[in-house]
């Protein structure tokens, strides 16, 4: 778009929950160039102007953990939700394998339009489709651009023996997440990360692949992070080992990496993510429903260090996501084993999220002034 976006007239929500009104946000080069008093500001020639009519202006909601496509191919049914773990990642599986570039191009970009209508402006997505991994991270991408959203994706690769001989053999697959992930180094709105399903699902093979994809490019890596019981012993099984100090053997932790759920994780799991400034994203509301018990398993990932974050993970909404995590803190703090939910609460939405869009990006995020990303 040629000239700069002015939004008149609006309304902005400071730290201190104070509100002010009548102001203008200039939007330059994809940042917040200007803001400042309606009086202040002139719309020039060639501008954009976008009258807000006092309405509040906020920066835009980051889904920290989604699966855009395959979400959508394996819908909560309650004979799937009793299946054992191991059958209903080998379920999804099966139906991934299917897919080509021009379905998970469709089924991306509708997902992601459908964010965008919620307020989300950034996904961090783990994409599934193991007969053409870099055409689907390529589709993904391609939907992101012409949606304009800011997307980071990564292939959820898993050690899986199949009899569909499209499909690579999984350090095979981190190559060509690598590959693709390679192209996308500096563009302004897609970025990668390396993935692989979780430690239970992988050999050491891939995760040796992972770890040095994410060296030599100095990216991050994103991956299911001991979700669940299963998840655990089958780390145990493969190494006689926990799952992060599993995946931190092969560099996989640090900035710009993701570890999801983190239902079953130890406090000494948790420091560990912490000093690594991991971030955790969590899904309160799927913990639930698919798990059981507490949205947050252990609570390790709640300790005060922890960078953490919400995600969808590909069902339903940030905000129902926001809700059963508001309804489980509030009982945590209740029990006397949380002192402050309103800061947790904060860190899920906006501090979390908007640090880990810096690491990548490299520019603030996160919060409406001059040199800010101005997802809005």
């Amino acid at each position: 778009m040629q000239g700069r976006l002015v939004l008149r007239n609006c309304s902005l929500s400071r730290a201190d929950g104070r509100v002010q009104r009548d102001l203008s946000v200039v939007v330059q080069n994809r940042k917040i160039a200007t803001v400042g008093p309606d009086v202040e500001v002139s719309v020039l020639p060639g501008d954009w102007e976008v009258r807000c009519a006092g309405r509040l202006v906020l920066p835009g909601l980051i889904d920290c953990h989604t699966r855009l496509v395959n979400a959508a191919l394996t819908p909560w049914t309650g004979a799937f939700l009793m299946k054992t773990y191991q059958d209903r990642t080998l379920h999804e599986w099966r139906v991934a394998e299917s897919l080509t570039a021009g379905e998970v191009e469709a089924i991306a970009a509708y997902s992601m339009a459908r964010g965008l209508k919620q307020g989300v402006t950034m996904f961090v997505e783990h994409l599934t489709a193991p007969s053409d991994v870099e055409g689907a991270l390529h589709a993904e991408a391609s939907a992101a651009t012409h949606l304009g959203a800011r997307l980071v994706n990564s292939h959820a690769t898993q050690s899986v023996s199949s009899e569909d001989p499209a499909t690579v053999a999984g350090a095979a697959q981190v190559e060509s997440n690598a590959r693709y992930a390679e192209h996308y180094r500096n563009h302004h709105l897609v970025r990668a990360s390396i993935g692989f399903h979780s430690s239970g699902a992988v050999d050491d093979d891939v995760l040796r692949a992972a770890g040095s994809a994410k060296e030599r490019l100095a990216i991050g890596a994103h991956f299911r992070l001991a979700e669940n019981g299963d998840d655990l012993a089958a780390t145990w099984r493969r190494s006689n080992s926990r799952v992060v100090s599993r995946i931190d053997r092969f560099g996989l932790l640090g900035g710009g990496s993701i570890g999801a759920r983190a239902l079953a994780i130890d406090r000494s799991e948790a420091a560990r993510l912490a000093d690594s400034r991991t971030l955790v994203a969590l899904s309160p509301r799927s913990g639930l429903v698919v798990e059981g018990g507490s949205a947050f398993g252990s609570e390790g990932a709640l300790i005060d260090q922890n960078l953490v974050g919400l995600g969808s993970s590909g069902r339903g909404s940030l905000a129902e996501e926001f809700a059963a995590g508001f309804a489980d803190l509030m009982s945590l703090s209740r029990a006397g084993r949380l002192i402050d939910p309103d800061g947790l609460l904060a860190a899920f939405l906006v501090s979390g999220p908007a640090e880990l869009c810096t690491m990548i990006f490299g520019d603030r995020s996160g919060s409406i002034e001059p040199g800010a990303l101005a997802d809005l």
